[in-house]
C-alpha cells in the first residue's frame, strides 16, 4: 500500500476534505505511525480559515497511535511501540506533516511513549497541550520543574482554566509545588478544583482581577493566558508592588498596550509558539520562523519528564468527548466546526480511526 486516506487542504477557499494522499517516506529523525486516535485543537480550524495552509497541506496536531517504521536517527522508539505526540500540521514548509490521517510523519522530539494506565484515545488529547506547558510555564516563565518542586508554594495564575492546555497547567503547577489559580465559567469550578485548583474565579466577574490580587494578598507574580484575551483581568490581577511576569500561547489578539496600562511592573506579553519545540522552520503570514535547537532540546527532555508524571498519574489527561458528529476523519471535519463555534469547553474533541 502507497496510499492513505488523510484531512487535507482542498482548493476549494477555506475547506478541507478527506482524501487519498501518499504514505509520507521516513526521514532521519522522524517517525512513521499508524494513527489510532486523533483530538482537535483550535490551531487546526485557525489553519484552514486563516488560509495559513497551502492546498495540499495535511491537518492536525494531536494523534495517538502504534509505530509502523522509525528513521535511521530515532533512538527513543521501534515499530510497535504505543505512541503520541504533536505534529505540525498545515505546515507549508513540509505538507505531509499532520496528525489527520490513517498514518502521519511526526519528529521524534515531540513524542512520547504512552503510558500503559493511558487508552489511545486519553493519550491523543496530550500531545499540543503538554509541549505548550513546557514552553510556557517552565521555559519561559522559568518556573520551577516538577523534578525540582518550590520548597515555598507561591501563587500561579492559570487564565483559561477549563481549556485543554489550562487543565494539564494547573496540574503541572501543583507538581511543581505551588498554588495553583485558575479562571473559568462557574459551570467548571468543581472539575477544575478536583484536578488541583486551589482557588477558581469568574473571568465574566468585573471585579476578578482584583478579586485574585485579594486572594493572592498582593504577591502573584506569574501569570499565564491559554485562553487570549486576558491582558487585563491578569494584569490585575498581578502584583503591584512588585515585578511581575505575563505569559501567553500564540493564540493572536494579546495587546502588550493593555497590559502595560493597567500595570506598568509587568513584564511581557511573553508569547510561546509550540511548532517551534520541533526545530523546524515554519510559516505564519508570510513570515518565516527559523529553527530553534534551544526550544527542540528543551521539548525533548520535558516530554519524557511529563510522561513519567502521567504514568504515576500526577497529571491526567483532560476530559474527552469521543465521536461527536461521528467516528473517523468525515467525523474530525464535523468536529471542526464544533470548536469554530465555540461550543467545546472543559474537554477534547477526539475520533477514533
Amino acid at each position: 500500500m502507497t496510499t492513505t486516506k488523510a484531512v487535507v487542504v482542498y482548493p476549494e477557499e477555506k475547506q478541507v476534505a478527506v482524501i487519498d494522499v501518499a504514505i509520507p517516506e521516513i526521514r532521519d529523525e522522524w517517525i512513521l505511525v499508524k494513527v489510532l486516535a486523533v483530538a482537535l485543537n483550535p490551531t487546526d480550524w485557525k489553519h484552514i480559515d486563516y488560509e495559513q495552509a497551502d492546498v495540499g497541506c495535511r491537518i492536525g496536531c494531536d494523534y495517538a497511535g502504534v509505530v509502523e517504521k522509525v528513521g535511521s536517527k530515532v533512538t527513543r522508539f521501534k515499530k510497535g511501540d504505543r505512541i503520541t505526540g504533536f505534529a505540525h500540521g498545515g505546515n507549508r514548509l513540509n505538507r505531509e506533516s499532520g496528525a489527520f490521517g490513517e498514518y502521519a510523519l511526526v519528529k521524534q522530539c515531540v513524542q512520547m511513549n504512552i503510558p500503559d494506565n493511558l487508552s489511545f484515545e486519553q493519550a491523543a488529547t496530550l500531545g499540543v497541550g503538554t509541549v505548550t506547558c513546557g514552553q510556557g510555564l517552565y521555559k519561559s516563565l522559568g518556573l520551577p520543574l516538577p523534578t525540582e518542586p518550590a520548597k515555598t508554594p507561591f501563587p500561579v495564575l492559570i487564565y483559561g482554566g477549563s481549556t485543554a492546555t489550562g487543565v494539564l497547567g494547573i496540574q503541572f503547577v501543583k507538581a511543581s509545588g505551588l498554588t495553583a489559580i485558575a479562571t473559568a465559567s462557574p459551570a467548571n469550578f468543581e472539575y477544575l478544583r478536583s484536578i488541583g485548583a486551589d482557588a477558581v474565579f469568574d473571568y465574566r466577574s468585573p471585579t476578578c482581577g482584583a478579586d485574585i490580587k485579594a486572594f493572592t494578598q498582593n504577591t502573584l507574580k506569574f501569570a499565564w493566558d491559554c485562553a487570549g484575551g486576558g491582558e487585563e483581568i491578569c494584569a490585575a490581577a498581578l502584583s503591584d508592588s512588585e515585578r511581575s511576569a505575563y505569559g501567553a500561547i500564540n493564540i493572536g489578539n494579546i495587546d502588550g498596550e493593555i497590559l502595560k496600562k493597567k500595570n506598568p511592573l509587568v513584564d511581557g506579553p511573553l508569547i510561546t509558539v509550540g511548532y517551534d519545540a520541533i526545530g523546524e522552520g515554519w510559516v505564519w503570514d508570510g513570515q518565516v520562523a527559523p529553527p530553534k535547537a534551544d526550544e527542540m532540546d528543551f521539548a525533548t527532555k520535558f516530554m519524557e519528564m511529563a510522561r513519567k508524571l502521567i504514568e504515576n498519574e500526577t497529571i491526567k489527561p483532560i476530559k474527552t468527548t469521543l465521536n461527536q458528529g461521528g467516528a473517523g476523519l468525515n467525523g474530525v471535519i464535523k468536529g471542526l466546526d464544533e470548536l469554530r463555534a465555540g461550543r467545546v469547553s472543559c474537554t477534547k474533541l477526539v475520533y477514533t480511526l
